[in-house]
């Protein structure tokens, strides 16, 4: 399969569709960033890389970031992190607080922000400094040994965070955080604010197609069954409450954020990560999207 020709015609669809969409404002240093950019790159297991794009500039994973926590907090609590954590699809918004009090402050999955909010307070107790670990974790996944954050966006969602305060609290109030609100939210906007460009989002993602080995290592980071797991999760909640229309249109575990990234695998096979930051009122990539689903259907790679 020529994968490059493929690619390029994905993004050249795109490009010519038009998709519309906002960028998101209601963290105004992700409301700065051009809407016009977009890049695609698919990663095959063997290593393989093809491009299009503006795949090289870095930008903010945000909520793709939830996908990396959940694997440190999996490897480190097993099976006993469940017990804070559910695993259903939520139907709402990725920040509503309507269900996390009907279902006393057990987010419905660690990809919904009450969730990763959670997975950020579990990994403050195993962690003695939780962001060194998470950035020296993502600079070996991602093989980027200078990875880092944007300041400037982790200060802006600071500054603006009245929403995932009112989720942290409430949870606080049934129990469900155990260390200082102000000191997990300050771990969850570090995580949300580390930049990756396409390339590297890709190839940390194959960890997640690679059956939770490292390119070109033969040494698991992350059990199979684990790693069935987490795609499973990215498959039914990754899209936060547009999960069933991703999974109908594109058919390939991944998850979105609101920098405009959209990262998917196809186990055993490759994964992709797109960016482009205007958004459809569900908070994922409206280019984004369309491409997965371009993507699958000239290659004929579905889960499904």
């Amino acid at each position: 399969m020529d994968y490059q020709e493929i690619i390029e015609r994905v993004g050249e669809d795109v490009r010519a569709a038009n998709c519309g969409g906002q960028v998101a404002t209601y963290i105004p240093e992700l409301g700065r960033v051009p809407a016009d950019k977009f890049g695609i790159q698919l990663m095959t297991v063997e290593g393989d890389s093809f491009a299009y794009g503006d795949c090289d500039e870095p930008f903010s994973i945000q909520s793709i970031s939830k996908v990396f926590l959940l694997t440190q907090a999996l490897n480190a609590k097993g099976r006993t992190l469940w017990q804070r954590l559910r695993v259903e699809p939520s139907g709402d918004p990725f920040n509503s607080l309507v269900q996390l009090e009907y279902e006393q402050g057990i987010p419905r999955n660690p990809f919904i922000n009450a969730g990763a909010i959670v997975v950020c307070d579990v990994l403050l107790a195993l962690f003695d400094d939780p962001r060194k670990d998470f950035r020296d974790w993502m600079r070996r996944v991602t093989a980027n040994p200078r990875l880092d954050y944007n300041e400037r966006i982790a200060e802006s969602e600071r500054a603006h965070g009245y929403h995932n305060r009112a989720i942290a609290n409430l949870m606080k109030a049934f129990g469900n955080i155990e260390h200082e609100v102000e000191a997990v939210l300050d771990f969850y906007f570090f995580a949300c604010s580390i930049k990756l460009t396409c390339a590297e989002l890709a190839r940390a993602f194959l960890l997640y197609a690679n059956h939770g080995r490292l390119l070109g290592s033969e040494e698991s980071i992350l059990s199979v069954r684990r790693t069935k797991r987490i795609n499973a999760l990215m498959q039914t909640c990754g899209l936060y409450d547009e999960a069933g229309e991703y999974a109908f249109r594109v058919g390939l575990p991944g998850k979105s954020g609101v920098g405009g990234g959209v990262a998917a695998v196809f186990p055993g096979k490759f994964s992709v990560a797109v960016w482009s930051p205007p958004l459809n009122p569900k908070g994922n990539s409206t280019a984004g999207i369309l491409a997965l689903e371009r993507l699958t259907d000239l290659t004929g790679c579905s889960i499904f």
